[in-house]
């Protein structure tokens, strides 16, 4: 995979209690213009990520002290910076848990730089989108979620409403039963997909191309765990399973 250096400085901290991956995996990004920060254990990287402004964060799963699920949580609870894990084995449960306490992606030990770096490009992109990519409305001043009366969007400036749940596509905020409700990039960007086609099965894979932007094969697992985090914030009924297909956003 050939990959051409970050046009601007991009701070990344790494989390990583092998010496010699810390340090492979610091040059590697560094040679493509990323500035990195390395700790090597679960406290000093929670310290580390509170003296200083990282725009992505690589944890380990395996750590010294509080492990990475522990310190993803710890993070979680403060911010809403995209994290990659990293699993020694891609075991099911290491991905799992890493999923449920928040990161946005991971990969597997040992690294293949390129696929890191892809996956770092996509995470920042998914950081930093415009609403409006995403939900596919128009530049002008009313965004839709898609033809007909699926949602009531109010004004044309208004958000799109689909029961108690309201998407502002202009100031990126979500509310519920008028509570805002603090999502990370990833999980809006999966809710506005689901929002541009309410009613409409999406199928895994597609949702791995819209939201997380795989242009190679993903691991739904992904899917799964981002659709579980985003049930708990929005309502357990306003996302339904489809067996054997996939999800839908309900539109009452």
């Amino acid at each position: 995979m050939s990959l051409s250096p970050v046009p601007r400085t991009v701070s990344v901290l790494v989390v990583e209690d092998d010496a010699v991956i810390r340090r492979a995996v610091q040059l590697a990004l560094e040679r493509y213009g990323y500035e990195v920060s390395v700790a090597e254990d679960g406290l000093g990287g929670l310290e580390a990520y509170r003296a200083g402004q990282h725009d992505l964060l690589i944890l380990d799963v395996m750590l010294p002290g509080l492990d990475g699920i522990g310190l993803c949580r710890r993070i979680r609870d403060e911010s809403l910076v995209p994290i990659l894990m990293m699993s020694a084995r891609g075991d099911a449960l290491d991905v799992v848990s890493g999923l449920e306490a928040g990161a946005d992606d991971y990969v597997v030990k040992p690294v293949d730089i390129g696929i890191m770096v892809a996956r770092i490009r996509v995470l920042l992109r998914r950081a930093t989108f415009h609403p409006e990519v995403v939900a596919g409305a128009d530049a002008g001043p009313s965004p839709s979620p898609g033809p007909g009366p699926d949602a009531d969007s109010g004004s044309g400036d208004g958000p799109l409403v689909f029961g108690d749940l309201a998407i502002d596509l202009r100031g990126l905020t979500v509310s519920r039963a008028g509570a805002t409700v603090p999502l990370t990039p990833t999980e809006l960007r999966l809710l506005l997909a689901f929002a541009e086609h309410p009613g409409i099965v999406l199928d895994r894979r597609r949702l791995l191309r819209e939201v997380w932007d795989y242009g190679w094969e993903g691991d739904t697992r992904v899917v799964d765990l981002c659709v579980v985090r985003l049930r708990k914030k929005i309502g357990a009924d306003r996302i339904k399973t489809v067996r054997g297909f996939g999800y839908k956003l309900d539109r009452s």
